[in-house]
């Protein structure tokens, strides 16, 4: 089955989608700019050199032909189906289709290179009204599914085989989890970050929750924030300081022990540690504290108490109270919100 990538693969996975007259651009676009751009964009916001997620995206059509999808809007398909014969997922977005209506018979050409895919041991996906497409096909016959609310009535008319689960987000099917329909159009954002975890892993998916602000932002963006990458500069004891103080951030009296690591005085510390980072040496070692609870927080199940003695802090409300500052929630709602992205990559 189709899992998280090992070490040993250097091949991206390769994700295409499906592009029809009935395709909704903004979801069309919307995943091709995740699987493309959040690898690339996640390293240039956190310094690394390599890509942390890299896919190959390919939009795919019944021809290379340029033409203009729901709305007008103009697609130039990378490659016609016929070009295809591997992928490691397909995804059919959401379709501007009338729910009243029969389609069984449209999208030919779509549907039986959606079969050759499922046959082929590609992931086979869905955004709302595309799982129409995905019934058309036969691929989902006595499995469980779900759609948009509006097209209950559809499936019960037309595809009455299917297990249909209205009420559910993102449904994943057949052997090995490799059949996914999600609900609503929205629901494009569950699929990518389902995707991403089940490539990449967990912790990739949330921190493309994180840079994309998917799900609930009532609460503002703060929780969605994450320590970027280091501001350059060329103070030699600073930057001992900082390395230092990377693995010791759950020391006692931190400003104090980095002061000695820098072998500069307290006084020239704090004006060149500003100067050079940015921040003062406390505001520095609070964020990289409360980044640290975050990773704890989206990763274990520990109790809050223990996170914030891994920290760095013994007063577990004071701990609480800097990370509401910092976070703009507090830990406990951090968890709930994060870690409902755990366990979307599925142990077949």
């Amino acid at each position: 089955m189709h899992g998280m990538k090992s070490a040993e693969d250097n091949k991206p996975p390769v994700v295409c989608i499906v592009a029809v007259a009935e395709t909704t651009g903004a979801v069309l676009y919307g995943l091709y700019d995740v699987f493309s751009g959040f690898g690339p964009s996640w390293a240039d916001l956190k310094g690394l050199d390599c890509n942390p997620a890299e896919f190959e995206t390919r939009i795919v059509a019944a021809s290379r032909d340029a033409f203009a999808c729901a709305g007008g809007v103009p697609v130039t398909p990378h490659a016609a189906f016929a070009d295809i014969d591997r992928a490691d997922a397909v995804i059919v977005t959401d379709l501007t289709i009338n729910p009243e209506a029969d389609h069984t018979d449209k999208w030919e050409d779509a549907r039986a290179w959606l079969v050759r895919m499922h046959r082929a041991d590609s992931l086979v996906c869905s955004v709302c009204s595309g799982s129409v497409m995905l019934a058309a096909s036969g691929l989902l016959d006595g499995r469980p599914a779900t759609t948009h609310w509006a097209f209950t009535n559809h499936f019960a008319r037309f595809y009455p085989d299917v297990r249909l689960e209205p009420e559910r987000i993102l449904v994943p099917a057949d052997a090995g989890h490799r059949v996914i329909t999600t609900g609503g159009m929205a629901a494009w954002e569950d699929l990518a970050l389902y995707l991403i975890a089940r490539f990449y892993g967990e912790a990739m998916a949330i921190n493309a929750a994180k840079l994309y602000l998917f799900g609930d932002r009532s609460e503002g963006q703060l929780l969605f924030a994450a320590l970027g990458k280091p501001k350059r500069h060329e103070d030699a004891a600073i930057a001992r300081s900082q390395a230092w103080i990377a693995h010791h951030y759950e020391t006692s009296n931190p400003v104090q022990a980095m002061v000695r690591q820098s072998g500069l005085s307290a006084r020239s510390f704090k004006r060149r540690f500003r100067t050079a980072t940015g921040f003062t040496p406390i505001d520095y070692v609070q964020t990289l504290r409360v980044e640290e609870a975050k990773h704890l927080l989206e990763t274990t199940d520990d109790a809050i108490d223990t996170i914030a003695r891994q920290a760095g802090y013994e007063d577990p409300t004071s701990f609480r109270r800097l990370f509401k500052r910092l976070a703009g929630v507090t830990p406990g709602r951090y968890r709930q919100r994060f870690q409902s992205i755990r366990g979307r990559h599925p142990r077949a």
